[in-house]
């Protein structure tokens, strides 16, 4: 079997933007979380809920119209976070099946479609970065903060809140002004998921870079799949 010598693709920059977006992410949920206690507390406003049924919609008040634009803006970090984790994701994969010589267990289109598979979601995509670690540091143990992000992951997946949740922003208030509290718990569980998850690009990150630091690489082209 002929071998090639390559360079792997480099990791440090995007695992950088990718642990600071996971801990941008988790802020903008913790305050997600805040507002919606702050709604619990406020109560619901003499009008009643914004949704009225039958297309009728009450105006928001300033504090509706808060959550409202918190949960934007959220979104929208949470999207750009999860872009750059999977591309961050992609790459690592790839160093790691040259760096083992060995074809990676998942194709490549599992980073993406890993995510949302029925029941393959509750274990391929952490798989794919436990692989990534153990092919990329054979001789190293596969860091703890991987079980604890992915704990974390799953709790909120389950729950059917927070982060997976189908409600509209105003179902979400009105859930506020009645039972905050499963709310609020599935959004500190994409906090920690979001925290951990940060320590585990790092993680996986350094030891890439380590071994980026001996410059080409030599690789079977078994590899190259």
């Amino acid at each position: 079997m002929s071998e090639d010598m390559v360079s792997l693709s480099p990791v440090r920059t995007i695992g950088g933007v990718a642990s600071a977006g996971l801990l941008l992410a988790g802020g903008a949920w913790v305050v997600r979380a805040v507002w919606e206690l702050r709604l619990a507390g406020a109560g619901v406003p003499a009008g009643g809920v914004p949704d009225q049924g039958g297309g009728r919609h009450r105006p928001l008040t300033s504090l509706e119209n808060g959550y409202h634009v918190v949960s934007s803006v959220g979104g929208v970090v949470t999207f750009v976070c999860a872009v750059v984790f999977l591309m961050w994701l992609g790459r690592v994969r790839d160093n790691a099946r040259l760096l083992s010589g060995q074809a990676p267990r998942y194709s490549g289109i599992w980073v993406l479609v890993g995510w949302v598979i029925p029941l393959g979601n509750l274990w391929i995509p952490r798989r794919i970065i436990a692989d990534a670690f153990r092919d990329s540091a054979p001789e190293r143990r596969l860091p703890w903060v991987v079980n604890v992000w992915w704990g974390f992951w799953l709790v909120g997946l389950v729950s059917g809140v927070g982060l997976i949740n189908r409600n509209s922003t105003d179902e979400l208030i009105a859930r506020s002004y009645g039972n905050v509290w499963p709310l609020v718990l599935s959004d500190l569980a994409f906090v920690g998921a979001a925290v951990a998850g940060a320590f585990v690009v790092r993680a996986v990150t350094r030891v890439q870079v380590a071994r980026e630091g001996e410059g080409f690489v030599e690789v079977r082209a078994g590899a190259h799949v």
